[in-house]
């Protein structure tokens, strides 16, 4: 049996993901966010959902550039540190010992120990409440070729034990149980 609760966003796992802005090095700064996802494929568009009080969203505001960085179990505490902690007090990158790295496309760094970076420029503002909606278009995406498969050429993502968050809590993902489309493949 099912019971109702209060409306809620209960829609997990989502990614955890550390978010880097700024222009400059003495404005860089790294929020950790999990309100983020796609929008479109074609053009590619994503989204990130940001409180106005946190201390990044007058420079995400200002230079209408982020860049989403993927994490790993490896990043975990700096993911978590990074959501918990003020840039308005502490210099992330150099706290957690992250590395702002050159990014292709936009002003803002990239976190080189993140297996994929994802540049965005910011193309609508959306006031929803408790959090505003910066929707992006996608300019380039830097991938760390150590997770390149030399021999088909793939780029193996899952392989870099990405950090999810559910309900309060992060988790490695698991043990992959399916492919797209394969529950439709003709059987040999």
């Amino acid at each position: 049996m099912k019971q109702d609760w209060k409306p809620g966003t209960m829609i997990y796992p989502l990614p955890a993901v550390l978010v880097s802005c700024g222009s400059c090095e003495e404005e860089y700064n790294i929020l950790t966010v999990a309100w983020t996802g796609t929008l479109c494929t074609n053009p590619p568009m994503c989204y990130i959902s940001v409180r106005p009080e946190r201390h990044s969203y007058p420079i995400l505001k200002k230079n209408m550039e982020f860049v989403i960085n993927l994490t790993t179990k490896d990043m975990a505490y700096a993911t978590d540190w990074c959501g918990v902690r003020s840039g308005k007090d502490y210099n992330k990158f150099h706290e957690m010992k992250l590395t702002p790295g050159k990014a292709a496309m936009v002003s803002a760094p990239i976190i080189e120990e993140s297996p994929l970076c994802i540049e965005c420029r910011v193309k609508e503002i959306l006031s929803l409440g408790s959090h505003d909606m910066f929707i992006a278009d996608v300019v380039n995406v830097k991938a760390d070729d150590k997770y390149l498969n030399s021999e088909t050429g793939k780029f193996e993502l899952a392989d870099s034990g990405l950090l999810v968050y559910v309900h309060g809590g992060y988790y490695e993902l698991g043990k992959k149980t399916g492919k797209f489309g394969w529950s439709v493949e003709k059987k040999k």
